[in-house]
């Protein structure tokens, strides 16, 4: 791949991933000898729609995981991911629609990420908290993919209760100390413009169905 002059693309995909560029360029030709990606004229990466499916059925199965891992053993939401990613792999498509069936068929991730990319068109696209004005309540969305790669950050909205659902009211935004000031669940709380940034919210109140509520009786089991 390096030859064909996709230094450039495979550099930012080994960035992305903490990965060297080698062991990227070696990933971006697996998947294209797959047919799961296609390298464009402009040397950027596409998704084949049988690439999609496969992403599809990753995510959803990742997303279960940490729904069980969150909602039922109550891991938190940092720890939760890592120990996704070790199961997913395991699943197989019958232990998945049991796992689906007793969480309530979730549609999205417990960050609030849509679990495919079907549902990913119907939900509203929300906009950036650093982006909400000063003085109005929102209601958080999701916790973007971006902003899941950072544990620190998940650590600190779960503490905070800064979760999809959640109305929240944004008190400041200051632009010279890089700072959104937001009154919360758990009291006045302070963050970056950046990480501020990958949080979409909704202004004022959201429709209630767009989060997703484990049922009772096996999110009990928590206790």
């Amino acid at each position: 791949m390096e030859g064909s002059g996709a230094q450039p693309m495979t550099a930012a995909l080994a960035r992305r991933m903490h990965v060297s560029v080698q062991a990227a360029s070696e990933m971006v030709g697996r998947l294209s000898s797959d047919g799961l990606i296609e390298v464009q004229s402009d040397r950027t990466l596409a998704m084949t729609p049988a690439g999609w499916r496969a992403a599809d059925t990753i995510f959803h199965r990742h997303a279960l995981m940490e729904w069980l891992l969150t909602r039922v053993l109550g891991l938190g939401w940092a720890e939760s991911d890592e120990e996704a990613m070790r199961l997913q792999g395991a699943v197989s498509p019958r232990v998945e629609q049991a796992i689906d069936e007793l969480l309530g068929h979730p549609q999205t991730c417990p960050h609030g990420n849509p679990m495919d990319s079907a549902t990913a068109r119907k939900r509203p696209a929300g906009i950036p908290m650093s982006e909400a004005e000063a003085g109005t309540d929102v209601t958080i969305l999701r916790i973007t993919e971006e902003a899941e790669e950072d544990a620190e950050l998940l650590v600190y909205l779960e503490q905070q209760d800064l979760v999809p659902g959640t109305r929240a009211h944004v008190a400041e935004i200051s632009r010279s100390r890089d700072a959104v000031t937001i009154d919360g669940p758990r009291g006045r709380s302070t963050m970056g413009l950046r990480p501020a940034a990958l949080i979409r919210v909704i202004p004022g109140e959201a429709d209630r169905s767009l989060f997703h509520e484990v049922p009772a009786v096996i999110a009990g089991l928590q206790g």
